[in-house]
């Protein structure tokens, strides 16, 4: 059993996340236009109109943009919690087609693939990370979350493959030009990992079978994927972690695609 995974685009632009078994290929957000959403998959060896299913981690506009256009034009039933449902934009909501609400913590299936979702820390009214499996292989996903909970780092514990939020440098989040009310927002249990709450994090889920992590919803202000190596070659320099791929998600482009087994 495999499954093959591909960052889309991540950041505070828009976010979407292509996530394939070999008889099921769903995305996990989409943060863009339709157009572009649908121009980006054209690049991968899925397109839009085989999408089996659109998974949502919470409402805010760059996971959302897309939703609602995207289950209309292809048919394509949309997964989110209740909380995400009930606050998606008013351009949004109203246009979605086929919704199933899930609980976090319960798991359900679609095709082939068994998702887990999980509670997040973000300022979003019910946010969900996912735990997604196919035959003993896991990949987790877990962006936008203020904080890695214990229950965040019991889900992730066992995955093969990671993205994983690494939002902001500290110090050029602080000396930047945000308005401090945003920074304390960003900085807040509500707000967004830094790098080196990620490398934390990953230094506390990491395990022998761990193959692969993707860094993602970088700040295009207050972060530099130089910033995000350099702060994950401490553990990078660790012999346990000699066997583990560490790419970044883009904003502007697609990260590179990976299947792990």
């Amino acid at each position: 059993m495999s499954i093959f995974f591909q960052v889309l685009a991540s950041g505070s632009k828009g976010n979407s996340i292509l996530v394939c078994s070999p008889a099921t290929r769903i995305l996990v957000d989409a943060g863009m236009s339709c157009k572009e959403l649908t121009a980006r998959l054209a690049k991968t060896p899925v397109a839009a109109s085989d999408l089996d299913a659109l998974l949502l981690t919470h409402e805010h506009t760059d996971h959302v943009n897309a939703a609602g256009t995207l289950t209309r034009k292809f048919d394509l039933p949309a997964f989110m919690t209740r909380g995400t449902l009930d606050n998606l934009p008013p351009k949004i909501g109203p246009t979605l087609r086929g919704v199933t609400v899930f609980e976090t913590g319960k798991r359900f299936e679609i095709g082939d693939l068994t998702i887990l979702p999980f509670a997040t820390s973000h300022d979003a009214a019910e946010s969900a990370g996912f735990v997604i499996e196919n035959g003993g292989v896991r990949l987790g996903i877990c962006t936008d979350l203020g904080v890695a909970t214990n229950l965040v780092k019991v889900r992730l514990k066992g995955c093969h493959a990671l993205v994983v939020e690494a939002n902001h440098n500290v110090e050029k989040l602080f000396n930047g030009p945000y308005p401090w009310a945003l920074k304390q927002r960003i900085k807040s249990p509500h707000g967004h990992l830094s790098n080196e709450e990620a490398c934390e994090l990953l230094e506390a889920v990491h395990h022998e079978e761990l193959q692969c992590v993707v860094f993602a919803h970088l700040s295009e202000t207050n972060n530099d994927p130089d910033l995000v190596l350099e702060c994950s070659s401490r553990l990078r320099r660790c012999p346990d972690w000699h066997r583990v791929r560490f790419e970044l998600g883009k904003q502007d482009d697609l990260a590179p695609a990976i299947t792990v087994e």
